[in-house]
């Protein structure tokens, strides 16, 4: 077999980078010094940036002697099995709130039932507090400054079939806390202080930065199609390691809904499997489990997720109930952000704006969400949150040959949207392995695109994918992949390399990187304009080295501008800003009239010698610097 192509594109040189920097000077005052730091710094340790791209296309080949998968964990492992009784909490989780000055804290009391003869729990029998201060007081509960309560609900998975088990769940508790300091420790315990050992023990959070162009989340962690395999708690316990302070699910948690079927297996094609099966039966205890083995992190890191097509879960007769796990397990900022749904919404982390899209709810441009994202695009500010990051299940840019073209009817109806507001990065799920792309619009290299990569490499029981669409024998037909909500809209190319075809022959030129290997993406934002991603692998094969991609995004806001936006509303000046862009000229304006003139000038000058300077001279002139 072949050895694998080398992953890591080669980064430009230095001299490059200082040509680079000089072209940056146009940026404003406040934004050019780090910007020319980070991209120096990036050379320095031979990481590359997007500003060297666009990338040739590279596939590092999946070993076919290795295993493709693994067996789900069964539900009377430990770590999945209940451990706390009732009335006590478990399944706690953290989710973040539309800002950090508040967030919500979820967790589940009384026990499931599974079967045929059920009797759903009064959710109101035990009430929803969250006691909390900035100093650990476990001993009593009366001891925090502060309480919060909230409600509590039931759901159910009911089946008129013989042989599928319905299921109820136990009361899924909701509680908001509101008034929170951003960037804090706060210490917790949930539960029902009126009841004997009704409180969980004390836990604790860091609440979110505020929102601000120099303020970030430490490190964000990507992952998708996590299940629960023996695959997926190594992605787990390899994305604990990393030590974020935010985590990502871009869909398909659990698998519930296909476990009891498939024995536990899973299977890629559950219609062709199971012809006769009137419904595709969710076993809801695998989401208790699921809750269970996660409660290690999301009990003290917020927890974003956005449905995929394993959370549809449909029962009743015609399957006309739906999502019914996903909306009572997850709270999220829904109606926080101006959202009347959980299928979509939408919140700040720092100076990251977070924008999660139902890829299985109406996305038409006359839809409700369409005009929803809309609002939502125009109401961030590209000085208080420069980075705006989007999120759904269903990726639109794909070289596999799973899901290849699946939801391109998604893509025909928003990707103008986003890019006319010029979101930075694009996370998905729903194909199996990994894939970062260079930047691109309408399948056209653009500088001014985002960044979109396919993280559903989680680990989950329909193994990984392999195959891509430009192997020979690979592509599917146009008659493949249909959704499972909305219409078909496979195109073939009209122009460039694929022109007249259905698949590209070969890797696309938008492809920049793909690799089949289980793992998780770690965002790291260094300033307005630098964010480090790194994707790290977890496949057996490669050990220790678990960094598979590594590589600085880079927004130019002072080239891709925004569209115009009326002066009042971003508090300029009477006669208007000189240029209205992702960065606005009306701070360093504001600068200059209040006094700052000799430290622009100062500025000028650092960065005149910083990108005259050798990379290898960097950390010495950085020390000058730090000692003036």
């Amino acid at each position: 077999m072949a050895s694998p192509a080398t992953p890591t594109p080669t980064p430009s040189t230095a001299t490059g980078g200082r040509r680079q920097c000089r072209g940056r000077l146009a940026l404003p005052l406040p934004l050019l010094v780090p910007s020319c730091l980070a991209l120096l710094l990036a050379e320095a340790a031979g990481i590359p940036t997007t500003l060297d791209g666009p990338f040739p296309p590279v596939t590092r080949s999946f070993d076919r002697a290795l295993r493709r998968g693994s067996d789900d964990v069964p539900l009377t492992d430990p770590r999945l099995a209940p451990r706390a009784r009732p009335p006590a909490p478990e399944q706690i989780a953290l989710a973040a709130s539309a800002d950090a000055g508040s967030l919500w804290v979820s967790w589940v009391t009384g026990r499931a039932q599974v079967g045929s003869d059920l009797t759903p729990l009064d959710p109101a029998a035990v009430r929803s507090e969250v006691w909390y201060g900035e100093r650990s007081a476990a001993a009593a509960a009366d001891s925090y400054p502060h309480v919060a309560t909230g409600s509590a609900e039931v759901y159910s998975q009911l089946y008129p079939y013989p042989g599928l088990l319905n299921y109820t769940s136990g009361a899924i508790h909701h509680v908001r806390l509101r008034g929170l300091r951003p960037a804090t420790r706060y210490y917790y315990r949930c539960g029902d202080s009126s009841l004997p050992v009704g409180l969980s023990d004390e836990r604790s959070f860091t609440t979110l930065p505020a929102a601000g162009a120099g303020s970030y989340p430490r490190r964000v962690a990507v992952v998708g199609d996590l299940g629960l395999t023996g695959n997926s708690t190594a992605t787990v316990d390899h994305l604990a390691q990393n030590d974020p302070s935010l985590v990502l699910l871009v869909g398909d948690m659990t698998y519930a809904n296909q476990y009891r079927t498939t024995g536990g297996k899973g299977v890629p094609c559950f219609s062709c499997s199971f012809p006769n099966a009137p419904i595709r039966e969710s076993y809801q205890p695998r989401w208790d489990g699921w809750g269970r083995f996660m409660e290690p992190i999301t009990s003290k890191i917020p927890l974003m997720v956005i449905e995929g097509n394993h959370e549809i879960e449909p029962q009743g007769h015609g399957g006309e109930v739906k999502f019914a796990s996903y909306f009572a397990r997850f709270a999220v900022p829904s109606k926080e952000s101006g959202s009347n749904t959980k299928f979509y919404y939408s919140f700040n982390a720092g100076g990251i704006h977070f924008i999660m899209l139902g890829a299985y709810v109406d996305y038409n441009g006359t839809g409700a969400q369409y005009l929803w994202l809309e609002k939502d695009l125009q109401r961030v500010d590209r000085r208080v949150t420069p980075w705006v990051v989007a999120a759904w299940h269903s990726p639109w840019y794909n070289s596999y040959s799973s899901h290849y073209q699946e939801f391109e009817c998604m893509r025909q109806e928003m990707e103008d949207l986003l890019y006319q507001h010029r979101v930075d990065i694009v996370f998905s799920g729903h194909v199996h392995a990994y894939e970062r792309m260079n930047r691109v619009f309408n399948y056209t290299l653009d500088p001014c695109g985002p960044v979109y990569i396919t993280i559903g490499d989680g680990g989950n029981i329909e193994k990984i994918d392999i195959d891509h669409a430009d192997d020979p024998g690979k592509c599917p037909s146009p008659g493949d992949n249909h959704p499972e909500f909305g219409g078909v809209c496979h195109l073939n190319f009209t122009s460039g390399p694929a022109k007249g075809k259905f698949c590209w022959d070969r890797q696309p030129e938008w492809s920049a990187y793909r690799e089949s290997s289980f793992g998780h993406g770690i965002l790291e934002v260094v300033n307005s304009t630098y964010a480090l991603w790194t994707w790290h692998r977890n496949q057996d094969a490669y050990g220790e080295n678990s960094l598979g991609d590594q590589i600085y995004i880079v927004r130019q806001p002072d080239k891709c501008l925004l569209q115009p936006t009326s002066a009042s509303s971003l508090n300029c000046p009477a006669g208007g800003c000189s240029s209205v862009t992702s960065t606005s000229s009306c701070g360093a304006h504001r600068d200059e009239i209040s006094g700052q003139l000799f430290w622009n000038v100062f500025v000028i000058m650092c960065v005149v010698l910083i990108c005259t300077v050798e990379a290898t001279s960097i950390p010495i002139f950085l020390g000058l610097i730090l000692q003036l």
